[in-house]
């Protein structure tokens, strides 16, 4: 079984009538998970801070179907726009089934002397707080709809990763939000796992590393079907899990 970049594999899960946000859902792993929920039959809300391409995005899926698309600029920094989004999508659809906390960035490689405290404060807000602002304005819909919630993390969280400082703590910080969260509810029936890639092969990482040997890197439409399943009922009794998604390196 195989996919290119930006395809899907083919899912036995249907989401026919669940309602999916997606947070950073016009590149990457955040256009796979995209793609495969509307496949999949959902209806998807996505934000993105691009308007071109989330609407561009938006009009292909809901017309291919069958499940649809809905995007909405958004700037995840901002907490106060992260809180309309989820409240403009509840508002549309009238529930809220899944979460996927995805939207995030990996600044160049850098050793510490060449990071300053601001970087990592902005690198917070982006990474992790807006993680924690996405889940705590959709918890009390989810725990209506005994829902889940996927968080992305990274492979360098464990391992390491010489020149990402700051990206190795925002992403511990994902990882710790995670297991929290999990715990805090059980009781309500809302399950959280936090995904964990390596190298995603997207076109920014090519064009950043053109030498690099792409055979071990992850395509994005892969790690959307590790989170689709993560969010079925099919992998109900995973909560809390930190789950690799790196196979192939």
């Amino acid at each position: 079984m195989t996919a290119s970049n930006t395809g899907s594999y083919p899912l036995a899960v249907r989401y026919e009538g669940r309602v999916v946000i997606v947070t950073g859902g016009t590149k990457g792993i955040g256009e796979g998970c995209v793609r495969a929920f509307v496949e999949a039959g959902s209806r998807v809300a996505f934000c993105a801070r691009s308007a071109k391409e989330g609407e561009a995005l938006a009009r292909e899926l809901s017309a291919r179907g069958p499940g649809e698309a809905f995007f909405m600029r958004c700037d995840v920094a901002k907490v106060e726009e992260v809180e309309r989004f989820v409240d403009a999508t509840v508002e549309r659809y009238g529930r809220l089934d899944c979460l996927v906390n995805n939207a995030g960035w990996h600044p160049p490689h850098k050793p510490i002397d060449e990071f300053s405290c601001q970087d990592l404060r902005d690198l917070m807000e982006l990474n992790l707080v807006s993680m924690f602002a996405a889940c705590k304005r959709a918890l009390p819909h989810l725990r209506r709809s005994h829902g889940a919630i996927v968080t992305v993390g990274s492979k360098v969280v464990e391992g390491g990763g010489a020149g990402a400082a700051a990206y190795a703590v925002s992403k511990a910080g994902v990882v710790a939000l995670t297991r929290v969260l999990a715990l805090e509810n059980k009781d309500h029936r809302v399950r959280v796992n936090c995904v964990m890639p390596g190298i995603i092969d997207t076109p920014k990482n090519r064009t950043g590393m053109p030498k690099a040997d792409r055979s071990g890197w992850t395509p994005p439409a892969a790690i959307a079907r590790v989170i689709v399943f993560l969010l079925s009922p099919e992998s109900a009794p995973v909560s809390g899990g930190v789950v690799p998604v790196d196979a192939h390196a």
